[in-house]
């Protein structure tokens, strides 16, 4: 099976919608595409990506009968609007005409952004996942007390690490973006004294831990690799302890705009100063350790300041310097230069 990412036009209101569709070959995608669109009033259009090229455009006529044409391969660049995703890099694997390309683009460009990977090294990651599987919005990836026998790797969507207490509330203590392991330290650390849940409808792939273990064995820099990204983990969740005990409700959601962005960059899901959050304000505020009245309170502040501009899940960061001064932000953290591990 095969991974494709869908990108949804919706004609007359600017709003645009991603998906990824598992199918066998680019006409059985074309053929999924076709169904949904001929049952939908509002979406109009739909195109097929592979890194950052148009392979195929979808569209219905007036009557709702959809059509697809194959065009020839271009390059696909223009300004993204704030309700806008950036189409995944990559990530269409098994077309006729493409050589064969990995799942795990989003996870090739985070490490790659720390070290160079060989081909080698790339086949090797790939080979460590098993086929992608769609976890619904609002279910565990990983359950807290639970002991996983792999490690899950998300495509898409927004997850979250959080600690339950018995009463009931929830802290979050780390979200997940596209290309991150959410639980590879389970392989060592286990149980787990946390759980993971898709904040959003999110595609993962699974790393059973024995191969991760044949890894460690036989391919040290990767296994380097992998290390750093547990170790900028925990360097996020430092930040994070900083923010609850010592910044103000303002310069905690600004610090964490300011992270998302820069995450969100390294995997192509933003651009232009303009990101997509999409979580409730709720979230926000098990995120933040505050009230979601206080979260509220934040938005409007950073707004007033003209900071952002922020309507509903769209984000424009509006002065990006201004920003870092209001969260005193230091993205030493994040580990964002190339270096040898």
């Amino acid at each position: 099976m095969a991974l494709y990412t869908i990108r949804y036009s919706a004609r007359g209101t600017g709003v645009l919608r991603t998906e990824l569709v598992v199918a066998d070959e680019p006409q059985g995608t074309i053929a999924q595409v076709k169904r949904r669109l001929s049952g939908s009033r509002t979406f109009r259009e739909a195109s097929v990506f592979e890194d950052g090229e148009l392979r195929f455009t979808i569209s219905s006529d007036a009557k709702g009968v959809a059509t697809a044409g194959e065009r020839s391969t271009r390059n696909y660049e223009r300004e993204w609007s704030a309700t806008e995703r950036v189409p995944h890099r990559g990530i269409i694997q098994g077309a006729p005409w493409l050589e064969e390309t990995v799942l795990i683009s989003t996870l090739i460009q985070k490490l790659s952004r720390r070290d160079e990977l060989t081909a080698a090294e790339t086949r090797v990651l790939e080979e460590l996942l098993q086929p992608p599987i769609v976890i619904p919005a609002g279910t565990d990836i990983v359950s807290q007390h639970s002991t996983p026998g792999f490690s899950t790797l998300v495509l898409d969507g927004f997850a979250a690490r959080y600690v339950m207490l018995t009463n009931g509330s929830r802290q979050i203590t780390q979200l997940n973006v596209p290309g991150d392991f959410v639980d590879l330290h389970s392989l060592m650390m286990s149980p787990m004294d946390h759980g993971v849940v898709a904040l959003t409808r999110c595609t993962v792939a699974r790393s059973p831990h024995e191969g991760l273990r044949r890894l460690t064995e036989s391919e040290p820099h990767l296994t380097r690799l992998l290390w750093l990204d547990t170790l900028i983990d925990a360097a996020v969740h430092r930040q994070w302890i900083a923010g609850l005990g010592r910044r103000t409700a303002v310069a905690r959601l600004a610090h964490l705009l300011c992270e998302l962005y820069l995450r969100l960059e390294i995997v192509h899901r933003v651009g232009s100063c303009k990101m997509e959050l999409p979580v409730s304000q709720a979230v926000l505020a098990d995120v933040l350790g505050l009230s979601e009245v206080h979260v509220n309170r934040s938005i409007a502040q950073l707004r007033t300041a003209e900071l952002v501009k922020w309507k509903g899940r769209a984000i424009k960061i509006c002065d990006w310097d201004g920003l870092v001064r209001q969260a005193e932000f230091d993205a030493t953290y994040l580990r964002l230069t190339r270096a040898p591990v």
